[in-house]
């Protein structure tokens, strides 16, 4: 062979192994992030090819599958509508998916390696495929209390509100407000999508948010809990312990002082840890913050949840925070849930979770179960902690629980009470800025002797005058009727 064509083969062998080697590595390795790209088309059209399975609460479907009359056979539709739309989130044939439609979208498809079995018996019977369905831990009663509290508020508010089952970490409810409608973004009148979603995109008040994990802000004094749970367990203290309880605590290195909220002292410049928790008094959890190191605030914050991601079955989560405060000013602030702290509705709920059950702090999960087109059970929500060790001990949980009880009997969070029913409660108002209205936050549990439900409500925005709001007054009502409707 003469040495012309011999660098031909040469250069023609190389070009068809470069060839084998990226069609191998674009079919094998890129696989999935070519399926998983939102403007794949080929794929997109597949799904609307066959039946995609339900999202249900209970028995009854807010997310589900209908047959279309036009090219794509099936038609997504959310009978959930706005109260579960946080939830379910969307599938769109030109926005992809968001929420559950998304996390659990091997299911609902019938991609998942777990329902491979039902795959291969469709292929077999000849029968047309189907994805598998998706159960939440959603109990419709509270969604409903919290979806209705919420919108009571009024016209142009942006708040949420999650509840857990402490013993499990179950979610019972999770609602946010401003909402959506998914169907309007799922039709396939892609002009009429489009415009929805343009105008959902541009609203100020970001509706396509899930304001319950995806919203993190400063907790104000319901994160005292966990200042009172790092002080009875690093400092020796209990309920009866004696704390300052003055107007105003000197700031170490600054001309200013952290005041109450009124202006006045707590009750005295000597009162119990108890008192201060049923006044909310800064001043107290102040000088407790500057009395602790910022090493064990940090780590009793983390304990909780602070900086963890920890919610698996929706996202994405934004990480609350609790950050290094370099000076006893910073650690004072941070104290009460100012400085640069913030955390997100659910983990304010697993705070209170955490106590109510002993100390252990739940992984929150939404996803009870996963059935298959058939119904048959292949995949069961299984709790678990978020950590090998408990954020706070048994005894600590029970002296901040009988303190969270005085709250709601003697204290800020009286609104939240039930005949009959012993409530724990925190109430919390943070400070933003100057130009915009303070955050209000509620969080509580019940029954204090057995909690079968915590809760969080953060109010971000409202229409309430500034000196009325408080986290009592906007959140107090929708965790009441939210633990109602789950112990009644």
């Amino acid at each position: 062979m003469n040495r012309p064509i011999r660098t031909l083969s040469v250069g023609c062998l190389i070009l068809f192994v470069a060839l084998m080697l990226n069609l191998t590595y674009v079919q094998f390795f890129k696989a999935s992030w070519y399926n998983d790209r939102a403007d794949n088309r080929r794929v997109t059209e597949e799904a609307y090819a066959q039946q995609r399975g339900d999202i249900l609460v209970g028995k009854k479907a807010i997310a589900t599958s209908k047959p279309s009359d036009d090219k794509y056979e099936w038609q997504r539709t959310y009978p959930g509508g706005k109260k579960y739309a946080p939830i379910t989130g969307f599938m769109s044939y030109s926005y992809g998916q968001t929420g559950i439609e998304r996390s659990q979208d091997s299911v609902l498809s019938g991609q998942d390696n777990k329902l491979f079995t039902n795959r291969l018996v469709d292929l077999v019977t000849n029968s047309e495929p189907a994805g598998g369905n998706v159960e939440l831990t959603i109990d419709p009663k509270v969604q409903d209390a919290a979806y209705e509290g919420l919108t009571a508020l009024g016209e142009d508010v942006q708040a949420a509100t999650v509840a857990i089952e402490p013993k499990t970490g179950r979610i019972l409810a999770m609602a946010s407000t401003p909402t959506y409608n998914p169907s309007k973004l799922a039709t396939h009148d892609f002009g009429a999508a489009s415009k929805s979603f343009n105008n959902l995109s541009k609203d100020e008040d970001e509706p396509l948010l899930n304001r319950s994990i995806q919203t993190a802000l400063p907790p104000g004094s319901t994160f005292k809990l966990v200042t009172a749970a790092a002080a009875i367990e690093k400092l020796g203290m209990d309920g009866d312990s004696k704390v300052y309880g003055g107007a105003s605590l000197d700031l170490p290195g600054t001309t200013t002082d952290l005041p109450n909220l009124n202006g006045t002292s707590c009750g005295g410049e000597q009162i119990t840890l108890t008192r201060a928790l049923e006044v909310s008094c800064n001043t107290a959890f102040g000088q407790l913050g500057m009395d602790l190191s910022d090493e064990d605030m940090r780590a009793q914050a983390e304990a909780f949840g602070f900086g963890q991601h920890y919610l698996d079955d929706i996202g994405p989560q934004a990480k609350s925070r609790y950050p290094t405060n370099d000076g006893k000013d910073k650690q004072a602030r941070a104290a009460i849930g100012q400085q640069d702290v913030i955390a997100t509705p659910l983990q304010m709920a697993m705070v209170s979770a955490g106590i109510a059950n002993g100390g252990e702090v739940m992984k929150p999960y939404l996803v009870d179960r996963v059935t298959s087109s058939s119904l048959d059970v292949i995949d069961q929500g299984k709790p678990t902690t978020i950590d090998n060790q408990p954020a706070i001990s048994r005894d600590t949980a029970e002296i901040l629980t009988q303190m969270m009880v005085s709250v709601v009997d003697n204290g800020t969070a009286e609104v939240a009470s039930i005949p009959g029913v012993s409530v724990a409660g925190k109430t919390g108002t943070a400070q933003s800025s100057k130009e915009r209205a303070p955050y209000a936050w509620f969080t509580s549990f019940a029954p204090a002797e057995n909690p079968s439900i915590a809760v969080a409500v953060m109010v971000q925005k409202s229409g309430t005058e500034r000196s009325e709001i408080a986290g009592g007054r906007l959140g107090g009502p929708i965790a009441k009727a939210m633990m109602e409707a789950a112990i009644s």
